[in-house]
């Protein structure tokens, strides 16, 4: 039976396993929602803005391990997805984009709404497509969705013209695809397992330092078992969080520019490093001349163009991360005798860290008048569900939710890492909660970046998703304005809110509910109440306003020189 090649793109995402689209429509699209309108087996949630809908797809990548699907019209409604693809690239995330685009005759001819979109994020995808023959859609979204979650995951763009959805064919979805060239190595090497088993089991001062694609690689369980079964310590990055359970006394806790004291003391003193989907980025290694003199350093990385592009590497292993550790483990118990003899010389090590993470635990001065925001994400940490999805924006607060939060399950942080973006929070809660709506969603938000994306409460609303949205309150750009006090004599340029909004007020005209905290002892109540309400909330919490994220490693100083205290 021949259709159009509207219908045959929404029967491929029906064969890809597609169960939530969030896109806006528009001319060059409105055949393909004209399909849509029938199938009521795909949901579509309809964002305020093709940004959020974007980062909603990718907050539903990062809690799901599915790839996120996101659709918008040509022109404007495509170049408004820009931030949200480079988000996705920059963490690896799976998602795959489809843009409309004007009919063929008129690409190149600056018809209207017409953009060079494959042009525009070429930097920024892990690949793309421009379909011009309704023949090639089938087997263009087979290697689409293919690209886009095999090795290091990432966002694939499939530009959609006009005329091609309305074109009549034949649909056959291929089984399997092949990609030349394309070949990732999932596999990791058995002899280069087995020497980097050996080499650790010779140190004495080993770390496992973790990155995000353990929790992409779905990791998390052989990670685990590992680190008890040898008795190493782990660090995680930002994006690591949760790969490793933090409540374990073997954690370290994060490290980097914002990270533990006793992390960063462990990583400069190692003298065997097992780097574990992690890519070295200059937040976590400081000044790359003195990062960990003395180590060693085992690489265990999917994509091979992250290993040695940072810092050196004694022992490189090109894999998915998932096996790899696996192998490690079978490979460690077969040295039983080994293993604990190892474990028995790692004891001063053990002690050396404990040390550290007495003399200089993440802490801070709860004030009885003033509300710290240190203690709002204690109380959302104590009050909230274990497997609780925790999305932040960036600035003080993502920082502040990541020394302070406790992640021990993956998959529960989302949060952008490599780009940076605020405006990322609300809707990466929103693609999470559309995922899973009857786990609790919370969105920890500044009160800059929240409101680059706050039209989404009326997504919230429409869709009935109970999105908590926290946001803590001190009238700064805090984290530019931390580093206009510290590096530039106070300075406050551009830095400072002061225009007073009412959030009760906003999540009120929204048609949801708001509540505010203005001293600590309120912080508890704001919170229970929010979380007993069923669809979403703003919980607003006024925080003493020079706060800052400590400790630090200023920018260029090594890992061992934080600024500890204010």
């Amino acid at each position: 039976m021949k259709m159009n090649g509207a219908r045959i793109m929404l029967e491929c995402l029906k064969k890809e396993g597609v169960d939530t689209i969030f896109g806006y429509p528009g001319g060059t699209v409105i055949n393909l929602y004209d399909e849509l309108f029938n199938f009521k087996e795909i949901h579509h949630i309809l964002p305020r803005h093709e940004q959020a809908g974007t980062h909603a797809a990718d907050g539903y990548a990062r809690a799901t391990g599915r790839v996120g699907v996101a659709l918008a019209t040509s022109g404007p409604g495509a170049t408004n997805t820009v931030t949200g693809i480079a988000t996705a690239y920059m963490d690896s995330i799976p998602m795959v984009i489809i843009t409309g685009q004007v009919p063929t005759p008129l690409i190149g001819n600056d018809a209207f709404q017409e953009v060079d979109i494959i042009g525009i994020t070429r930097p920024c995808t892990k690949h793309s497509f421009l379909i011009r023959n309704v023949k090639d859609i089938a087997l263009t979204m087979k290697k689409a969705f293919y690209i886009a979650r095999s090795g290091r995951p990432g966002p694939v763009l499939v530009d959609f013209p006009k005329d091609v959805q309305m074109a009549m064919g034949e649909f056959h979805y291929p089984e399997t695809v092949e990609i030349r060239g394309y070949k990732p190595t999932l596999t990791g090497h058995p002899r280069q397992i087995e020497k980097a088993v050996a080499m650790v089991l010779e140190s004495r001062r080993p770390v496992l330092y973790v990155g995000g694609g353990a929790v992409l690689g779905g990791a998390a369980e052989p990670l685990t078992t590992l680190a008890r079964t040898l008795s190493v310590p782990v660090t995680t990055t930002l994006m690591g969080l949760g790969a490793f359970p933090e409540s374990d006394e073997l954690s370290l806790g994060m490290l980097g520019m914002h990270g533990a004291y006793c992390a960063n003391m462990a990583m400069t003193n190692s003298d065997m490093i097992i780097a574990v989907g992690a890519r070295f980025d200059d937040r976590v290694t400081g000044k790359l001349s003195t990062f960990a003199p003395h180590a060693k350093i085992i690489h265990i990385d999917v994509d091979p163009t992250s290993i040695k592009k940072n810092v050196r590497v004694d022992l490189p292993i090109v894999g998915d991360v998932k096996d790899v550790l696996q192998k490690m483990l079978i490979q460690a118990e077969k040295s039983a005798e080994k293993v604990a003899a190892f474990t028995e010389g790692t004891a001063s090590w053990h002690a050396d860290i404990a040390g550290w993470k007495e003399k200089h635990p993440i802490s801070y001065k709860q004030s009885s008048t003033i509300i710290k925001p240190q203690y709002v994400i204690q109380k959302l940490r104590e009050l909230s569900d274990d497997d609780a999805i925790i999305s932040t924006d960036v600035g003080q607060h993502q920082m502040w939710t990541a020394q302070f939060f406790k992640f021990n399950k993956p998959r529960t942080l989302l949060t952008s890492g490599g780009l940076g973006t605020m405006g990322f929070g609300l809707p990466a809660a929103m693609g999470a909660q559309a995922a899973f709506p009857n786990r609790q969603v919370i969105t920890i938000c500044g009160d800059g970046g929240v409101q680059m994306n706050i039209q989404e409460m009326a997504t919230l609303v429409q869709n009935r998703l109970p999105v908590k949205i926290v946001i803590l309150n001190n009238n700064f750009l805090g984290m530019v304005r931390q580093w206009q006090e510290l590096f530039f004599d106070r300075r406050y340029s551009s830095t400072c809110m002061e225009l007073p909004i009412d959030y009760i007020k906003l999540a009120d005209a929204y048609g949801a509910k708001g509540f505010l905290a203005t001293k600590p002892s309120e912080v508890e109540s704001v919170i229970t109440a929010g979380f007993r309400e069923e669809g979403p909330v703003i919980m607003e919490f006024k925080i003493a306003r020079e706060e800052k994220v400590l400790p630090m490693v200023p920018a260029g100083a090594s890992l061992n020189e934080m600024v500890l205290n204010a």
